[in-house]
């Protein structure tokens, strides 16, 4: 059974930064593509960044570019989101998420995914 548990959400201002982890258990981890995903209240899920299972590579949506970075820890089987400059706009359920397939275009949408988190709220005060 795979399972993915998020931890690392809370409530911050505007400008702070924040350190989202997933742990990933029941699937081999160097071999599946995950990423992360959230949803604000009102609008449809959206693609923040994905890590692939290959070369180190990432996708990273426009809105967070320079500010989120993704990344994979082997020994811990745990994907991270490090956030920095959070910004009230970034507000939103994040779910960590493992892919089936992969955007050609780099525009991944809940499509792709196969397995969902639970999520963890981010709140970002101004």
């Amino acid at each position: 059974q795979v399972d993915l548990v998020e931890s690392g959400g809370g409530l911050v201002q505007a400008g702070a930064s924040l350190r989202l982890s997933c742990r990933v258990s029941g699937v081999p981890f160097r071999s599946v593509a995950l990423g992360w995903f959230r949803q604000a209240p009102g609008k449809e899920r959206e693609f923040v960044a994905v890590s692939a299972h290959y070369g180190g590579v990432s996708w990273y949506h426009d809105s967070v570019k320079g500010r989120f970075t993704i990344s994979r820890d082997n020994a811990k089987e745990t994907l991270n989101l490090q956030m920095t400059n959070l910004k009230p706009e970034d507000t939103a359920l994040y779910y960590c998420a493992k892919l089936s397939t992969y955007a050609e275009d780099g525009n991944f949408t809940p499509s792709n995914v196969r397995i969902w988190g639970q999520g963890t709220q981010v709140t970002v005060s101004s």
